[in-house]
């Protein structure tokens, strides 16, 4: 079986996130969410413990494709250093730096 993507992960949470908000219980919630997303009670608990976490459901995450770009080396070595010290992955910060550049495009031309 395939792993979830971020998108199904943050549905399922979500819906347990309402599931123990209705005053559900555990147990039919867990059953809930096992027969609604095909999981093992395991992971439906896991999801139900993560969700007694949120103080409001969890932002819906935006699907990703993938590109192919050249930069110079340089600019590479840079994002590799970058990526390291903050704990972000390259494509966030990539994807940051694009939407940054072109609101900012946007708002003067």
């Amino acid at each position: 079986m395939s792993r979830s993507s971020d998108a199904e992960k943050v549905q399922r949470l979500n819906a347990a996130f309402e599931l123990l908000g209705s005053g559900c219980g555990h147990a039919a919630a867990a059953d809930s969410l096992c027969e609604r997303f095909a999981l093992s009670r395991r992971q439906a608990y896991r999801y139900l413990l993560d969700a007694k976490q949120l103080k409001s459901p969890a932002a819906p995450v935006e699907a990703t494709i993938p590109i192919t770009i050249k930069v110079p080396a340089h600019a590479v070595e840079m994002l590799r250093a970058h990526a390291m010290r903050s704990g972000m992955t390259m494509g966030e910060i990539v994807s940051r730096a694009i939407t940054s550049f072109l609101a900012r495009h946007r708002r003067h031309g």
